[in-house]
């Protein structure tokens, strides 16, 4: 139901289901990270009226919201902030937890404007911060950022469902007469490698 990119790495299929509702993602060498994503893998849609919060723990700290899916905000992108240790040193071999909280709407919406309420009290973050925050908080415009989505979205279904074909005998349970069409992890291991290419030669190219 859900994946999850580091940039520089493949995905992530380590999705491990902790509770009824909660999903966790372990993510080694967190120190390394500088931007990830989340998302619907678009197999699975939420149920009407749920959505899900985002979350990372660090190694003896308190889970931290990150932020929130919903079906019509089926990605997020957030960036990773410096990890520094109490010398000043980068901390190595770190893995922190990427939890995934499937909740009513209501209740995602009641936690976004809490924690968009703690940011806008806090100070601007230091060098030592390790908090992980949304990419380019606040420098972007509700219009450009939906454009941003849209535009990745699209980008990523369309380049992805041209891999999509009917499973056959040689998958297993799914059997060569399931109603369904499988994606091969690759597709988007492919279009994210490429994806990134294009934006380090130009970043506006999300936009365009």
């Amino acid at each position: 139901m859900f994946g999850c990119i580091v940039a520089g790495r493949l995905v992530q299929t380590n999705l491990q289901q902790v509770d009824a509702n909660k999903y966790v993602f372990e993510l080694p060498d967190a120190h390394n990270i500088n931007h990830i994503v989340v998302f619907l893998l678009g197999t699975i849609p939420f149920e009407p009226g749920f959505g899900a919060t985002v979350h990372l723990l660090w190694p003896n700290k308190n889970w931290q919201m990150l932020g929130a899916l919903s079906n019509e905000k089926p990605s997020s992108i957030f960036r990773l902030k410096s990890v520094v240790g109490q010398d000043g040193q980068p901390m190595p071999n770190i893995s922190a937890e990427l939890g995934i909280s499937i909740e009513p709407l209501q209740s995602v919406e009641q936690q976004l404007q809490q924690m968009r309420g703690q940011q806008q009290q806090q100070p601007a973050a230091s060098t030592t911060s390790s908090a992980l925050v949304p990419a380019a908080s606040g420098s972007l415009s509700l219009q450009v950022a939906r454009q941003f989505a849209e535009r990745t979205m699209q980008n990523l279904y369309e380049y992805a469902t041209s891999y999509a074909k009917s499973p056959d005998a040689t998958m297993g349970l799914l059997g060569s007469n399931a109603p369904v069409q499988v994606l091969p992890v690759k597709a988007f291991d492919d279009w994210f490698q490429s994806f990134l290419r294009k934006v380090q030669r130009d970043p506006a190219v999300v936009i365009q």
